[in-house]
């Protein structure tokens, strides 16, 4: 029997009765009962939902917390103080003599909620009381491949749908003119690739769709100069024809369904798209508080930009990356270079967002894939000092979307090396995420390889400290 639920199939007496308690309930029996693929994309919400859509943030790289927002005022009375690490190594350069290193940065209390926060976030600091710091989040990987593939997808090896896919799986598209899901790369991709925005076993429809940062977003979006509408669609109806009788021939091939819905897709994001991309209708304040035309803040203003007028054309799910916050070496140059790169066009985007009432229904989600140790090696010796990567201790933040703004939830201990208040695996995130958007995590399922599949791969616990 084939295990891929859009595969025509006879249903065995144990497979019925496991359908009929399955997550998807009766949604999934029917599809599994009729050949088709299961999707709730047409029906609503598991929960009445905070947020419609999300846009989320990856600094990729490990983002240190204690650089950022999480200050450790105990690390200044121990820099350069040797110890030596022995036991479980954090990573492959993270044994033997270390030293403790304080942080290059100032940090202050910003706002009504006098949230921590780092003084080079200059811009972001106006908006600390929309936003939800929490602390209390661990990793399991050490390694930016794998810790790469299980912020996006919950499964450090890969091959697994990502967050996006399953929103989009869960909620639809809003607009038919466009992707449901959406990803802004950097000019090189996040270590695993496009892996990190797979749809992995869902249908392929569910994918996200990466716009390129230079040159045509999309290849090959407008058609060659003297083919015209009128004959893309004459083409077009002859090639779904031909598709038709193929798929009748062989139901429920999922990735030929989703490459015929891509053709239609295309076909109308030639008319939709370049008006999105198109910022000439902005005004000259707002690309100015986007940072666009900036030396360091262009790249990701445009992004910021970019997340905002697709959300507000209906896509469900917009990825942003940003990078690369690996500082092994130089922290205070690194990592305050980067900060400076986004913190204007982040700042934007939540402003942006609340002035035009788009904030409550938009949840936006920041994040690195894991945080970084409060010592290092000290190669070099000076101001070279940098840390090193660690799956104990991150923060992240969320604003909009039902989040309790101008709070910080959980705690690190007094060096910043690991989670101690309200600790939380990675797909527990996951599952309040998920929830926010309207979604049970248990319910949204998919049955593949045998069983039943989630995001969080077998289940968690909604961060409730975390919901207005």
């Amino acid at each position: 029997m084939n295990t891929h639920p859009s595969d025509s199939f006879v249903l065995g007496r144990r497979d019925f009765l496991y359908g009929l308690g399955a997550s998807l309930g009766s949604v999934a029996l029917t599809s599994l009962l009729r050949g088709e693929q299961p999707t709730i994309a047409a029906s609503k919400a598991h929960f009445p939902a905070k947020a419609k859509h999300c846009i989320f943030l990856m600094m990729e790289g490990g983002p240190s917390h204690i650089d950022t927002f999480d200050p450790k005022p105990e690390l200044t009375k121990r820099h350069l103080q040797e110890f030596s690490r022995a036991g479980e190594r954090e990573s492959a350069m993270s044994s033997g003599k270390r030293y403790f290193v304080q942080s290059p940065f100032e940090f202050i209390k910003a706002g009504r909620s006098g949230a921590d926060i780092c003084s080079e976030w200059v811009h972001l600091k106006e908006s600390v009381d929309d936003i939800c710091f929490y602390r209390g989040a661990q990793a399991e990987s050490v390694n930016h491949p794998t810790a790469c593939y299980h912020i996006n997808t919950g499964n450090r090896f890969g091959g697994d749908p990502s967050v996006g896919a399953w929103v989009t799986y869960g909620l639809g598209s809003v607009n038919e003119n466009l992707p449901g899901f959406v990803v802004l790369p950097r000019s090189s991709y996040p270590q695993g690739g496009a892996a990190n925005w797979s749809n992995g076993f869902l249908p392929a429809q569910f994918q996200g769709t990466p716009l390129r940062p230079q040159g045509s977003p999309i290849l090959d979006l407008n058609p060659p100069p003297g083919v015209t509408r009128q004959r893309q669609r004459t083409n077009l109806d002859l090639l779904d024809e031909l598709n038709q009788k193929h798929l009748d021939a062989r139901p429920g091939r999922s990735e030929l369904e989703a490459r015929m819905g891509s053709y239609e897709l295309a076909y109308r994001m030639q008319t939709e798209v370049p008006g999105i991309l198109d910022l000439e209708g902005e005004s000259q304040a707002t690309l100015e508080r986007y940072g666009i035309g900036g030396r360091k803040t262009d790249a990701f203003g445009r992004k910021c930009l970019l997340a905002r007028r697709l959300v507000e054309k209906g896509v469900r799910f917009v990825q942003a990356y940003a990078g690369n916050w690996d500082s092994h070496d130089y922290i205070e140059r690194a990592h305050g270079s980067l900060i400076r790169s986004v913190d204007r066009p982040i700042a934007a985007l939540l402003k942006d967002l609340k002035d035009r009432g788009m904030l409550d229904e938009t949840l936006v989600f920041f994040c690195g894939e894991f945080g970084r140790t409060p010592d290092n090696g000290l190669r070099g010796g000076g101001k070279s000092y940098g840390r090193d990567h660690n799956a104990k201790a991150m923060t992240m933040w969320f604003a909009g979307g039902g989040v309790r703004g101008g709070h910080t939830i959980g705690a690190t201990d007094e060096l910043g090396m690991e989670a101690v208040e309200c600790v939380h695996p990675l797909r527990d995130v996951h599952v309040t995420l998920l929830r926010l958007l309207g979604l049970d995590d248990n319910r949204l399922t998919y049955y593949h390889a045998g069983r039943f599949k989630q995001l969080s791969q077998f289940g968690g616990q909604v961060i409730h400290e975390l919901i207005a």
